[in-house]
């Protein structure tokens, strides 16, 4: 394995020299996805026209904290099953994987989820896209190494940075849509790589593509899963908002847009990490009726002492941000339910901390 090698100046232009040909898959459902190595069977979909999905963000540190998290997902896995899981980004930990066979892909994924054995739909993350410090997102063609990683993984679906997955994938019940913003929420902005750039042509192809995605789709519910969160009463903020920053585009003023001209009023749900949190959140007029969750502290928390939000302060159904935790969602064609667990670190124990059917 190569996961000791940094990407070097060869590596990167070759990289970028194939995206601007074309070469890097975008848009793609599981069923067009990369094809896999040799020896690799890929983990089914349930034909079940109900899904009960683990949601899950932040977890890739490798650590005892991620680990009991997991313990506390295998436990309920064997209660009740999961359909499938949702990694809502920072899957790699601190600044994502040096290739598509790199070591932590096993430390910081694969054994920490040994027996939560189902597909695993995965969003980049910030820290999966770092450059000089971890989480600046200023190196954005690292992702493609976790799209590469779909290749090597039986759970890991990342066929490309986005893409839709439907639950049956027949008359389905549920269609995520797993969205790429990180090139307009990085710190470090893309600003001389046209690719890249807020109008260039990744995030035009991405927003022609959800747009159709959407309109197209047969699933009574639509939900978009993305990493940096549009409402967030934690410590980053609300897009347009991010950190409490006045200066565009760090507040995150371009991921607002996209929300509110792609995403609001069309999905009924935003699934986000980035905030280690646990957050059901109320949709307020601005959503259009589309409720945002954030899911965000599989490994790591805000604190026992929460800092002082940047958001708005969005009503909430539910707020944590001193205990880790997962959420639970379980949808019928009529119905979605949502239950919140929260974790001890020392023991793995899970417990169940709100339950409300939410449409």
């Amino acid at each position: 394995m190569s996961g000791a090698q940094g990407i070097g100046r060869r590596e990167l232009l070759a990289g970028a020299a194939g995206v601007a040909a074309g070469a890097t898959l975008v848009g793609l459902t599981p069923a067009q996805a990369v094809p896999v190595a040799a020896g690799i069977t890929k983990f089914g979909l349930s034909a079940q026209r109900t899904a009960r999905v683990l949601v899950t963000g932040d977890a890739g540190t490798g650590t005892r904290t991620q680990w009991a998290v997991a313990d506390a997902a295998r436990a309920f896995h064997a209660r009740e099953p999961f359909s499938l899981a949702l990694g809502l980004g920072d899957n790699i930990y601190e600044s994502g994987p040096n290739s598509g066979d790199d070591a932590e892909f096993a430390t910081k994924f694969e054994n920490p989820n040994t027996g939560l054995d189902f597909p695993w739909a995965m969003v980049l993350g910030n820290h999966d896209t770092s450059s000089v410090i971890g989480g600046d997102g200023g190196w954005l063609l690292r992702g493609n190494h976790e799209v590469e990683y779909h290749a090597n993984s039986p759970r890991w679906w990342m066929p490309s940075r986005y893409y839709s997955i439907r639950v049956p994938e027949e008359r389905p019940v549920v269609e995520f849509f797993v969205l790429d913003l990180n090139p307009l929420a990085a710190y470090l902005p893309p600003l001389f790589t046209p690719y890249w750039a807020v109008d260039g042509e990744f995030m035009n192809a991405q927003r022609a593509w959800l747009d159709r995605a959407i309109a197209e789709s047969p699933a009574p519910w639509k939900i978009a899963c993305t990493h940096h969160p549009y409402l967030n009463n934690g410590p980053h903020g609300d897009a347009g908002n991010y950190e409490g920053l006045p200066i565009e585009p760090l507040n995150g003023v371009h991921v607002k847009r996209f929300f509110e001209d792609h995403v609001v009023g069309k999905c009924h749900f935003i699934l986000s990490g980035h905030d280690h949190s646990l957050q059901v959140l109320e949709p307020t007029a601005a959503a259009k009726g589309t409720r945002q969750l954030v899911s965000g502290a599989a490994a790591k928390t805000v604190g026992a002492e929460p800092r002082t939000p940047t958001g708005a302060g969005t009503p909430a159904l539910y707020e944590n941000y001193h205990q880790l935790g997962f959420m639970v969602m379980d949808l019928t064609p009529d119905a979605v339910d949502l239950r919140v667990v929260t974790v001890d670190p020392a023991t793995g124990a899970g417990a169940e901390v709100f339950g409300r059917r939410l449409a």
